[in-house]
């Protein structure tokens, strides 16, 4: 089974679940749909909870790839709100990812170690952002700045993804308007 072929098993993951749910996945219908025996899966993953691990360390390193890549601008605000848009669009992009990512009863941290890496590159991000924005900030108002974003940006993700917002903008154009005047107002307001 070579790299390709896991990356084939992690896309039938995804696709299984977007369609199914995490109930409906099953070893034997991600190898049918990646189009491999029904053992092969096995060769990189040794259970589901071992691909559900996988699709969570996968999905914050896209999160933090993003959010890297956004976050460039004249000033260190700029920064932050391109970053944030950027985690709002990778929930509004790659759902599944980010409803696995946030269930941390899904992943054994313990047996899985590289999504708790994962988990930490992305936040590191956000951490060297507030950082930037606030350098001589003290560390509790640092650690309530980055809590505060966090929680703005994720709050806004869900309720896009799977809740009110999502039915009240649905079109891509909207949502993008919506998010980018919520962002902008949050930044202006301290």
């Amino acid at each position: 089974m070579t790299t390709d072929l896991k990356s084939q098993v992690l896309e039938a993951s995804v696709q299984l679940i977007a369609e199914q749910g995490l109930a409906g996945l099953s070893m034997r219908e991600v190898a049918r749909r990646a189009g491999v025996s029904h053992q092969a899966p096995y060769h990189y993953f040794d259970d589901k909870a071992a691909i559900v691990a996988a699709l969570v360390e996968r999905g914050f390193t896209l999160l933090s790839e993003r959010m890297e890549a956004a976050a460039h601008g004249s000033s260190p605000g700029q920064k932050l709100e391109r970053a944030g848009h950027a985690y709002v669009t990778f929930a509004l992009d790659e759902p599944v990812y980010f409803r696995l990512m946030f269930r941390p009863e899904l992943t054994d941290l313990r047996r899985f170690p590289g999504v708790e890496a994962a988990g930490a590159r992305a936040y590191a991000v956000l951490e060297r952002l507030v950082d930037e924005h606030a350098p001589r900030a003290a560390q509790a108002k640092r650690d309530a700045m980055v809590s505060m974003h966090w929680s703005l940006v994720h709050g806004l993700a869900t309720l896009l993804v799977d809740g009110p917002l999502g039915a009240e903008f649905p079109d891509a154009a909207a949502r993008t308007r919506h998010v980018e005047q919520v962002i902008k107002l949050f930044a202006t307001s301290f």
